[in-house]
């Protein structure tokens, strides 16, 4: 397989400050280096409420902004969520995004914007970015939801959050960084936008030097996990030295506790 980064797996290999607790490198070895074992997709499959809904919240901001009248119209909600398919999906996916679709009704943040780029959701791996750091070599996979442009012809590459999970300012280097290959004469800025709360983080920068340097450290994390699938694949016998497992509270959001002989499972009084 061909060597990558992207921001699901630098999360995976390092947490966000703050979330320190809730990493588990054991997770890394189950979700990347043992997902085609049975048990293991069918779990990876049972923990997608998380994923439905933003994929369901980004397909339902596209559809909105596909046709210029849509956010003019009174029976755009049911609209759209007939177009989205809402009902075939859990009362809890279709109570959340729907309060997600009104929330963006309320307040359509993308009307009047020049928009050049507007993800679906559901179109799959993006097309990789091909970058040579030194001899080694990598695809960069930078799945970007929106870019539009500023006035001052910057352009604003944009990512929808859902849930309570805070922004975290690798993610906007890693769109900086695909930026820098994919418009190279261009200016960029990232920021985030959670469809939940409602709440706009603040507009993130990168120099070159800091974009040089994020880019080393994508490159080493890609060779580290290749390194590690190589590992596992000679000698599986070492899944816990070659994934170390972080046995606490992150058990208890972890969808592989069932099966993992680490897991501390709280026992109720």
């Amino acid at each position: 397989m061909w060597n990558f980064a992207s921001y699901n797996l630098l999360s995976s290999f390092s947490p966000a400050v703050g979330l320190e607790h809730f990493h588990c490198d054991m997770k890394r070895g189950y979700t990347r280096a043992r997902k085609r074992e049975p048990k293991i997709a069918k779990l990876l499959k049972q923990n997608n409420t998380p994923q439905q809904i933003g994929i369901l919240a980004q397909k339902g901001v596209y559809e909105l902004h596909k046709d210029s009248s849509m956010l003019h119209r009174r029976d755009t909600l049911q609209l759209v969520i007939e177009t989205i398919q809402l009902s075939s999906y859990s009362d809890v996916v279709r109570e959340r995004v729907t309060q997600i679709l009104n929330n963006y009704l309320e307040n359509p943040i993308l009307l009047g914007k020049k928009v050049i780029k507007l993800s679906r959701g559901d179109e799959g791996f993006p097309e990789p970015i091909f970058i040579q750091q030194g001899n080694y070599l990598f695809n960069l996979y930078a799945a970007i939801d929106c870019i539009f442009v500023e006035e001052d012809n910057t352009l604003h590459i944009l990512d929808f959050k859902t849930g309570k999970t805070d922004f975290d300012r690798r993610q906007a280097y890693i769109y900086l960084l695909a930026a820098s290959y994919l418009y190279p004469q261009r200016k960029a800025i990232a920021s985030f936008y959670n469809l939940e709360n409602c709440k706009h983080s603040e507009a993130i920068t990168a120099t070159a030097e800091v974009l040089e340097s994020f880019q080393i450290v994508m490159s080493r994390l890609a060779k580290q996990h290749q390194q590690d699938l190589q590992r596992y694949r000679k000698n599986s016998a070492d899944f816990k030295y070659i994934f170390p497992p972080n046995p606490g509270v992150s058990c208890g959001f972890c969808p592989f506790s069932s099966i993992c002989e680490f897991a501390v499972v709280e026992v109720a009084a």
